[in-house]
C-alpha cells in the first residue's frame, strides 16, 4: 500500500506543484457551478403539485420541496447567486481596505484617524451592523453586496496599515522621498508591488465571510427578496416542513453552501502558500 502511494502522480509532485494543482481543481469546480447557475433560467423552475416533498431519488437528487420544485436546481441557482455576491462584496470590501490602508500612511493625524475607525466599526456587532446597512439600503442583492464590504474590509484594512507603515520607514523609501518622489510615486512603485500578495489572498479569504454572511442575513429575512432562489431563502423556507420529516430540503443547501465556502477558504490558504516566497519553492 506504501509503495502504491508513493507511485502515486500527485505524492511524485513538489509542493507548488501540488499548491498550483489544488487551485486549479478548486477553481475549476467553483467555475462549473457559477457557469451552471447561469445556464438555468428560473422560469424552468416550475411548480408540480404531484411531486410535492419527494425524497431524494436518481430523478430528484436533492428531492423535491413543498410546491414540486426540483431542489438540486433551486440549490445549484443558489449558489451561483451566492458566488457572484461575495465575489463583488469581496472586491469591493478589498477596495475600501486598500484605500483606507494608503490614507493612514499620509500622515500622523490620517493614521490616527484611521486607527479611530477601525477601532469604531471593530466595536460594532458585525452581524447587526450588516443588517442595518442592509435595511437602510432596502435590502435586496445591492443592500448586501454593500452591507457585506463595508463590514468586512476591517482584517485587511489593519494587515495593509502595519505593511504599509513598515515599508514607510525603509531606506529605499526615505531615499525616494529625498529625491523629490511623492507619495503617490511611492505608493505605485513601492507599497503596492510589496502588498499585492496581501491584497490577492485577502480577498480570498474575505469569499467565505461574505458567502456565509449573505445567506445569513438572508436566512433572517434581512438580505434578499423571498423571491430570489437564494441558499438563505431556501433554508429560511425548509423550517417550516422540517417537522413534517423532509430533511433533505434543509440538508443538502445546507452542505452544498458549507462546501463552497470551504474551497473559497482551500483556495486562500493555497494561493498564500503560492505566493509566500518561503515556500513557493519547495
Amino acid at each position: 500500500m506504501n509503495n502504491l502511494s508513493k507511485l502515486s502522480p500527485f505524492n511524485s509532485l513538489n509542493l507548488r506543484q501540488k499548491t498550483i494543482v489544488i487551485i486549479t481543481l478548486t477553481t475549476l469546480l467553483l467555475v462549473l457551478i457559477f457557469i451552471s447557475s447561469l445556464n438555468i433560467d428560473t422560469s424552468t423552475i416550475t411548480t408540480d403539485f404531484a411531486l410535492r416533498q419527494r425524497p431524494p431519488s436518481l430523478e430528484h437528487l436533492f428531492g423535491t420541496d413543498w410546491l414540486g420544485r426540483d431542489m438540486f436546481i433551486r440549490t445549484v441557482k443558489g449558489l451561483g447567486l451566492s458566488i457572484m455576491i461575495g465575489a463583488i462584496a469581496s472586491i469591493l470590501s478589498s477596495l475600501i481596505a486598500m484605500v483606507m490602508a494608503f490614507f493612514s500612511s499620509l500622515n500622523k493625524y490620517a493614521d490616527s484617524f484611521m486607527s479611530w475607525l477601525i477601532d469604531l466599526f471593530a466595536s460594532m456587532p458585525h452581524l447587526l451592523l450588516l443588517i442595518l446597512i442592509s435595511i437602510c439600503l432596502g435590502k435586496g442583492a445591492i443592500g448586501v453586496i454593500i452591507g457585506v464590504a463595508f463590514t468586512h474590509w476591517l482584517s485587511l484594512a489593519r494587515v495593509l496599515r502595519v505593511e504599509i507603515k513598515e515599508i514607510n520607514t525603509s531606506e529605499y523609501v526615505n531615499l525616494a522621498r529625498k529625491f523629490g518622489k511623492n507619495n503617490f510615486w511611492v505608493a505605485k512603485e513601492h507599497i503596492l508591488p510589496l502588498v499585492i500578495t496581501q491584497i490577492i489572498v485577502g480577498t480570498l479569504l474575505i469569499f467565505p465571510h461574505a458567502i456565509m454572511h449573505e445567506a445569513s442575513i438572508t436566512f433572517l429575512g434581512f438580505g434578499l427578496s423571498p423571491h430570489e432562489p437564494a441558499i438563505g431563502v431556501i433554508l429560511s423556507e425548509s423550517m417550516k416542513y422540517l417537522a413534517m420529516g423532509s430533511w433533505w430540503l434543509a440538508l443538502f443547501p445546507g452542505l452544498a453552501l458549507l462546501i463552497v465556502v470551504l474551497l473559497f477558504d482551500v483556495i486562500g490558504e493555497q494561493v498564500e502558500k503560492l505566493l509566500d516566497p518561503t515556500k513557493a519553492q519547495k
